[in-house]
C-alpha cells in the first residue's frame, strides 16, 4: 500500500514537471516580445533615440570611412607596383655602338620584358617637352643628355627586394653610370600608408570606445528614469535576468541602427566622388576606379556596431541594476 502511494507522488511530481522544450519557447518567446517592445519603443521616442544613434553613427562612420580610403589607397599603390621600370645612364664616354651590344645584351635576358633604348636626341627633345626650358636649352654647345636604357621587368622579378639587387648588379656594368629604380616614391607612399593605417586604428579603437560609452550613458539614464518600476517589479520577485533583458536588446538595437545608418552615410559619400575620382583617373590616363564598402565589411560593421551597443548596455546594466533595490 505504501509503494503504491510512492509511486502515486512520483507519477504527479514528474506530470508537474516543466519539459526543457516548454521552457524553450517560453524564453524564445520572451525575447522575441521584449525585442519588438524595445524596438517600438525606441520609434516612439524619435527625437531622443534618433540624437544617440545619430552620434553612434558618426562614431562608427569614421573609422568606416578610413578603411574605404585605405582600400583604394592600397589599390593604387598595387597597381603602381606592377608598373615598376628601371633606367640605366649611361656614361658620357659611351658610344652609339656600346650601348647598342648592351641593348642586345639585356634583351636576352629573362628578367624583362621590355627594353627600350632612348638615344641622346631623343632624351633631350623629352627634356626639352616636360621641364619647360626648351628655348634656354637650344644655346647649349653639346647634347649634355646620356643614352638610356629603360627595362621593364617581368611579373616574376617585381620584387623590390629583387630589383634592388637587380640594379646593383647592372649598375657594376662598364658602361653604365647609374642604374635607377623608379620605386623610391612608391616606398615612401607605403610607408605613409603604414603610418596612416596604424593611426586609423588608434581612432578606431578611441571611437569604439566613445560607442560603448555612450550606449551606457543611455541604458544609465533609462535605468534611472524606471527605477521605481524596478523596484516594485523586484518586490513581486521579478529576476536580474527578466529586468536586465529589455535593456541589453535597447543596447543591440542603438548599436544596429547606428551601424546601418553609418554604412548608408559612407556610401553616399561614396557616390559623390566616384564620379570626381574617375574623371581625375582620366586626366592621368589611368582607369583607376573608386572602391566602395564590401558586403563583407558592411555585415562586419553591423555586427560589431551591435556588439558594442550589447556590450555597452550590459556594462551599464550591471554597474546600476544592482545598486536598485527594492524598500
Amino acid at each position: 500500500m505504501s509503494n503504491q502511494k510512492v509511486s502515486t507522488k512520483r507519477a504527479s511530481a514528474t506530470s508537474y514537471k516543466v519539459s526543457f522544450r516548454d521552457r524553450f519557447r517560453t524564453a524564445l518567446k520572451l525575447h522575441k516580445e521584449n525585442s519588438i517592445q524595445t524596438l517600438l519603443d525606441i520609434l516612439r521616442q524619435p527625437t531622443n533615440s534618433l540624437m544617440t544613434i545619430l552620434v553612434l553613427a558618426i562614431a562608427l562612420a569614421l573609422p568606416s570611412a578610413f578603411y574605404l580610403f585605405m582600400t583604394n589607397a592600397k589599390a593604387v599603390s598595387q597597381s603602381w607596383d606592377g608598373g615598376i621600370k628601371m633606367a640605366l645612364y649611361l656614361e658620357d664616354s659611351a658610344t652609339e655602338k656600346q650601348a647598342q651590344e648592351l641593348l642586345t645584351e639585356l634583351n636576352l635576358r629573362p628578367e624583362f620584358k621590355q627594353v627600350t633604348f632612348v638615344s641622346k636626341e631623343d632624351a633631350l627633345r623629352e627634356f626639352k617637352d616636360y621641364s619647360g626650358f626648351g628655348d634656354a636649352l637650344d644655346y647649349l654647345d653639346n647634347n649634355p643628355m646620356p643614352y638610356t636604357i629603360t627595362l621593364e621587368p617581368t611579373a616574376s622579378f617585381s620584387d623590390p627586394a629583387a630589383l634592388e639587387t637587380l640594379a646593383q648588379e647592372l649598375a657594376d656594368l662598364a658602361q653604365v653610370d647609374q642604374a635607377k629604380l623608379d620605386s623610391d616614391w612608391i616606398k615612401k607612399y607605403n610607408s605613409i600608408l603604414t603610418i596612416s593605417e596604424q593611426v586609423a586604428t588608434f581612432v578606431s579603437l578611441m571611437l569604439a570606445l566613445g560607442v560603448l560609452l555612450i550606449v551606457g550613458n543611455t541604458i544609465r539614464l533609462a535605468i534611472l528614469n524606471r527605477r521605481e518600476e524596478i523596484q516594485v517589479i523586484k518586490l513581486v520577485g521579478a529576476t536580474d535576468a527578466f529586468i536586465r533583458r529589455p535593456f541589453l536588446y535597447a543596447g543591440f538595437w542603438y548599436g544596429l541602427i547606428a551601424a546601418l545608418l553609418a554604412a548608408l552615410m559612407v556610401n553616399i559619400v561614396f557616390v559623390l566622388l566616384k564620379q570626381s575620382t574617375s574623371q581625375l583617373a582620366q586626366l592621368y590616363s589611368s582607369e583607376f576606379s573608386l572602391l566602395g564598402l564590401a558586403p563583407s565589411f558592411t555585415l562586419g560593421l553591423l555586427v560589431i556596431g551591435a556588439l558594442l551597443g550589447l556590450t555597452g548596455a550590459w556594462v551599464s546594466v550591471r554597474k546600476h541594476l544592482k545598486d536598485i533595490n527594492p524598500q
